[in-house]
């Protein structure tokens, strides 16, 4: 398993505010740090701020108050890669060339970049969808192109925004095991957004639990990160405390 570096973040978000033009404040005093190699999770009720905790991070937005501390790129290497709700694939272009347009945004060439893509395609168990289209695809397939065009520039950190909410809970195990599969070989900080408290649990080394607007966070939950995430672990004594705590965590937040 990948050994985490815990003096060194990746990212970090200190006593965070966002306060929106309208007066909604969403965030206020929120601290977040991810670790090099870390899995985080997120977990609150609706609105209260998962999302806009991510875009400060991910730099689509400014915040109010308090500091950002984001990635730096480093060679071969990009900061990070953002993965949303939905797939946001380009429509016109075949899967192979989805994966290649952070590539071809960096200069690099078709040629250049075939390796890496087939490779990709591979991991992702896309390689016969390699010229198909968004629309020949299931929802689950997108999902798969839009996370390996997240990695293909290799990012340090990569930032998810519940994008397993719209699938079914088999393609939602499946897709939960091979983006571990892929974090642990390659390394990443991974910060996952969720509603799902067994999500949350078997994706993470921790889970912050936020409360409601404006989010702060509430507690941090520890989830076994020594231990393998296998079909196993998902019916495991060890597993299902883990989510109880977490159950508990989200309960108390909510008081």
């Amino acid at each position: 398993m990948q050994e985490l570096n815990k003096n060194l973040s990746v990212a970090r978000l200190i006593n965070a505010t966002q306060q929106f033009s309208n007066g909604i404040v969403a965030i206020s005093d929120f601290d977040l740090a991810v670790c090099e190699g870390e899995r985080v999770s997120v977990l609150g009720p609706s609105g209260c701020g998962k999302s806009t905790a991510l875009r400060l991070l991910a730099g689509l937005d400014a915040p109010s108050g308090g500091v950002v501390e984001t990635p730096q790129n480093r060679p071969g290497e990009t900061a990070l890669s953002l993965v949303f709700q939905d797939a946001t694939l380009l429509p016109w272009a075949t899967v192979f060339d989805n994966i290649f347009m952070p590539l071809k945004l960096q200069s690099t060439s078709r040629a250049e970049a075939r390796p890496a893509i087939e490779d990709m395609l591979e991991r992702m168990e896309l390689s016969q969808f390699s010229q198909s289209y968004p629309r020949e695809l299931s929802g689950g397939m997108k999902m798969r192109v839009s996370i390996a065009r997240a990695l293909i520039t290799k990012p340090r950190l990569l930032l998810m925004d519940e994008p397993f909410a719209a699938l079914d809970e088999i393609t939602r195990f499946k897709l939960n095991d091979m983006l571990l599969e892929q974090q642990e070989k390659e390394g990443f900080g991974l910060l996952f957004v969720t509603h799902s408290i067994f999500e949350s649990v078997y994706l993470s080394h921790r889970v912050v639990v936020m409360t409601p607007r404006p989010g702060r966070v509430s507690a941090i939950v520890e989830t076994l990160k020594d231990h393998p995430r296998t079909d196993d672990f998902r019916t495991s004594p060890q597993y299902i405390e883990a989510c109880r705590q977490v159950s508990q965590a989200l309960q108390t937040a909510m008081m």
